[in-house]
């Protein structure tokens, strides 16, 4: 959830230096409201680094990004009295995003990620320019950062220069309550100076993957405690259906099918389900050689996932370390063009976990649907309704489920497969990485709510098995799960109640993480 605050002076404080900042930093001032800082090793590195880019500026040859235009223009050499007019206008004309604002906290994980390159002294800008985008982000002033305008090349060009405006004191901005107000207003009240930016300090603050790798960032942190919900739920569902826990077993994974997140998944619905009465009954008044797929391969669908994950994890560690500018200061003095802000290792990435959360969906709603139908869910009742016929119970729920699985599958196409040329054929071939961002995060977020129907099924099936003394007791896992179910709003079985309600709560106890740290109070941590 976005925080409108400024930045407390007793806050967290992430440093920026010469070395990688980690996942942990951008989410601490994305979503923490974490202080920053940029530390004596990085400004004395850009600094000499930009003693290199007043050398070429004096130079009478033309050198991209210093004395030059930019893409199809850059054959043209700028004398120096146009240079710092040349700044301006690129990143007002290329401020050019539509539709809504993006989420404030994407753009406090843009701007940090921008402010780690310039730091690393392969840029060259001034320290000012660095210094005054940590000033910002530590007011609490955000950039309004619009929805289109990015083509994943040359950076995330469009919502980079939004930023950068405001940098200059110009553009749209809203203050720490999240109310926009004219940016000079915002900058006095801040006690910032907008910045007149020199030769190549406009280009070096747009050029950047850095709008696609913060969202790549959040969504991996967000995948992560949904991958283990998942396992709950799975679990949860499983006991609720008489299911047998044998398929859980760990011989039964790493040593014959050597995939980590299969193992994982299976070792978390395994500790979830330790001490269930209620597993292993699938051979009682409705015998059943196995479960279905949806409850059997759980752990295989899941752990591809946590493996697709995991390797989103690696592609994001490594741009994390990487500083994505055109042209950049190498550290023996040479300024060098290159191709380095193509978006495509990031928007793979993106696409793939698309994939993955639209199948973790699609399979939960599977055992969600097997909860309801009195055909197969050995015992329970039709919709898990008090009097089927008079209540319908859960069963417009499952429909809810299946239009989030549906839409999911609508995301799961990947943008990266799609490239669109621009500036006059000289950007052909770009990477589609920022909406492949933008639609991942609505794929988590929906997600979320799949997840917290299955829930709200499991956790009703499992209290009329409960009533019903049927089998034995429930797993302490799962009773836990329950409860904080109950705790949240989520109500338990009974006649027909307006049903948003329940299921919003439930919504919000899985965003929040609570429901697996209730889990985790009885397993011991879950992978």
């Amino acid at each position: 959830m976005d925080m409108h605050s400024a930045v407390a002076p007793d806050a967290p404080l992430v440093q920026v230096g010469k070395a990688d900042v980690s996942a942990e930093d951008v989410l601490a001032v994305a979503r923490g409201n974490a202080r920053v800082e940029i530390g004596p090793d990085a400004l004395a590195e850009m600094a000499a680094a930009r003693a290199r880019i007043d050398a070429l500026a004096a130079e009478p040859r033309p050198v991209y990004g210093v004395s030059t235009g930019f893409g199809a223009l850059a054959v043209r050499h700028i004398s120096p009295e146009l240079r710092a007019q040349l700044q301006r206008s690129l990143v007002r004309s290329h401020a050019a995003g539509m539709g809504p604002a993006v989420e404030r906290e994407v753009v406090r994980a843009l701007m940090f990620l921008r402010m780690k390159t310039l730091a690393s002294g392969r840029t060259g800008v001034r320290p000012l320019v660095a210094q005054t985008m940590a000033a910002l982000l530590n007011a609490g002033i955000t950039p309004v950062v619009r929805e289109f305008g990015s083509l994943g090349c040359s950076g995330d060009l469009a919502p980079l220069s939004h930023c950068a405006l405001v940098l200059m004191g110009e553009g749209t901005a809203t203050a720490p309550d999240g109310v926009e107000k004219p940016v000079a207003e915002l900058l006095a009240a801040a006690g910032i100076e907008p910045v007149e930016l020199l030769e190549k300090e406009g280009l070096a603050l747009i050029n950047g993957t850095d709008g696609m790798l913060g969202m790549l960032v959040m969504a991996i942190a967000d995948l992560q405690r949904l991958f283990t919900t998942a396992d709950i739920t799975a679990a949860m569902t499983l006991e609720a259906l008489l299911g047998t826990d044998k398929v859980l077993a760990p011989e039964l994974h790493a040593p014959i099918r050597p995939h980590p997140g299969q193992a994982l998944s299976a070792a978390n619905m395994l500790a979830v389900l330790k001490g269930s009465g209620l597993t292993g009954h699938h051979q009682d008044d409705a015998p059943r050689v196995q479960d279905a797929y949806s409850i059997r391969c759980a752990p295989q669908v899941a752990g591809a996932g946590r493996d697709t994950l995991a390797h989103a994890q690696l592609v994001a560690s490594r741009e994390l370390a990487a500083s994505v500018d055109n042209p950049v200061v190498l550290p023996d003095g040479r300024v060098e063009s290159n191709g380095n802000f193509h978006g495509a290792p990031v928007a793979y990435v993106l696409d793939f976990l698309a994939i993955a959360a639209a199948d973790l969906g699609s399979i939960s709603e599977r055992r969600t649907d097997r909860l309801l139908d009195k055909a197969r869910s050995h015992g329970l009742p039709a919709f898990l309704a008090d009097d089927p016929g008079v209540d319908s119970g859960l069963m417009i729920a499952q429909y809810t489920q299946a239009a989030l699985v549906s839409e999911n599958k609508r995301l799961a196409v990947p943008a990266s497969v799609d490239s669109i040329p621009s500036s006059a054929m000289q950007e052909d071939h770009v990477s589609m990485g920022w909406s492949a961002a933008r639609k991942l995060r609505q794929a988590v977020e929906n997600l979320g709510r799949i997840l917290a129907v299955e829930l709200t099924a499991a956790a009703r099936a499992l209290e009329i098995r409960q009533q019903a003394d049927a089998s034995g007791g429930l797993a302490p896992a799962t009773a836990a799960a329950m409860a904080a179910a109950r705790e949240a709003g989520v109500g338990g079985a009974g006649r027909d109640r307006f049903l948003s309600p329940d299921l919003e709560a439930a919504a919000a106890l899985v965003a929040s993480g609570d429901l697996v740290r209730a889990v985790e109070r009885v397993t011991g941590p879950l992978a």
